[in-house]
């Protein structure tokens, strides 16, 4: 692989290199056969393979979906692109030794959704481009999870992602599960930009893990089919806009961030949504595009080029920085990690496209030199 020259370039380097072993194995329906499971408790074989799959597509589908046409890098997104439908295939074809899970335990609801997240941000290149069997097949996965009972917290998003997903393809969806997720968390909102998950208050990466990026995108493909989901959208904009500004701030001159919470082994999994407003032009109007890329740039390098973040054989391993497996929480297997690829959203965005261009001190970077930063206020809604 040759040396980066840009960042583009090595931000796609990078999202491949993570990529490889998922969408190559499993194309061949060797996936199952070929990704050895580390984690703590010992039925993750049933659920680790989706985790991978479908959190790895979560993050690759707006590059999928608007990358280059032409080029070195086109010929690769082409190539990417019909590994992922063959991936799809493999995924839900029941004959298929690669079938996945998407109805037995609790946890084919959460990747289930990541895969309906995916589809949605990638609708022509992971649903449209299906012969009809596979698209049958999809439906028939997406369908399979409502027999699972989400938990009283972030996981009614899924729920409710998953019914999105369903209405994007023109399929039966339900509204409720839609209703109910969009409407709890109005309640469980807390303040400057920031839900709790659940009922009480969590400090950790969830908001930016699942909450906002699914609240965005379910609100922004549904928000006409309701009056008061019309009248919700708004204020989900702005919230998100002003946890993104939190996200940047939270970077620091070294690209690290504070190791809090659940869930850290998602690496930079913990700017999916500093990352989904980047790629969507919805960053606020104290974030230049620029800085923002070179801060997920600084993540990203100081996360990946940690020794034994890989295997020998290019499967993540358990950690934050380099190979940690004490920071696995039980739920947390090798194809958990995979969540890692939504930093990677903005490849989505022309090489032309301001995020692309030039050079930018993010705010920590600047004003731990000595630099002028604009003061920070909170949000407040009338």
């Amino acid at each position: 692989m040759t040396k980066a020259k840009t960042d583009r370039e090595y931000w796609l380097q990078t999202m491949c290199k993570i990529a490889d072993p998922v969408l190559r194995s499993l194309a061949n329906r060797e996936l199952k056969q070929k990704m050895l499971i580390e984690g703590k408790l010992l039925d993750r074989d049933q659920y680790s393979h989706l985790e991978a799959f479908a959190r790895l597509l979560c993050g690759m589908a707006p590059w999928l979906e608007t990358g280059p046409e032409g080029g070195e890098e086109g010929q690769l997104r082409t190539q990417y692109a019909k590994l992922a439908r063959e991936g799809l295939d493999a995924a839900t074809d029941p004959n298929s030794p690669d079938y996945m899970n998407f109805s037995e335990g609790h946890q084919p609801i959460v990747d289930t959704a990541f895969l309906a997240h995916a589809i949605l941000r990638a609708p022509n290149e992971l649903y449209e481009k299906l012969d009809a069997r596979i698209q049958q097949n999809v439906i028939t996965a997406l369908r399979a999870t409502r027999t699972r009972k989400p938990y009283f917290n972030n996981w009614l998003l899924f729920s409710a992602m998953i019914e999105t997903a369903l209405y994007k393809m023109g399929e039966t969806w339900d509204p409720m599960r839609i209703d109910f997720a969009l409407k709890q968390h109005e309640q469980w909102y807390v303040g400057d930009g920031i839900y709790g998950d659940g009922p009480q208050f969590h400090a950790d990466y969830y908001n930016s893990y699942v909450i906002q990026p699914m609240l965005v995108d379910i609100i922004e493909t549904v928000c006409k089919q309701s009056p008061d989901w019309q009248a919700m959208k708004e204020r989900i904009m702005e919230r998100a806009k002003r946890f993104a500004v939190l996200q940047e701030r939270s970077i620091s001159p070294e690209g690290t961030f504070p190791v809090i919470g659940r869930s850290i082994a998602y690496r930079f999994g913990a700017f999916q949504h500093l990352a989904q407003m980047a790629l969507q032009q919805r960053l606020g109007s104290n974030l230049e595009p620029a800085q923002v890329r070179c801060a997920l740039t600084a993540v990203i390098r100081r996360v990946i080029e940690m020794p034994e973040t890989f295997d020998e054989d290019g499967w993540l391993q358990i950690g934050l920085c380099g190979h940690q497996p004490e920071l696995g929480e039980g739920y947390i297997s090798t194809g958990s990690l995979y969540l890692c690829s939504t930093v990677f959203l903005p490849l989505g965005l022309s090489y032309e496209d301001a995020f692309w261009q030039g050079e930018a001190e993010w705010t920590a970077k600047k004003v731990w030199s000595g630099g002028t930063i604009p003061i920070d206020y909170s949000y407040t809604e009338s």
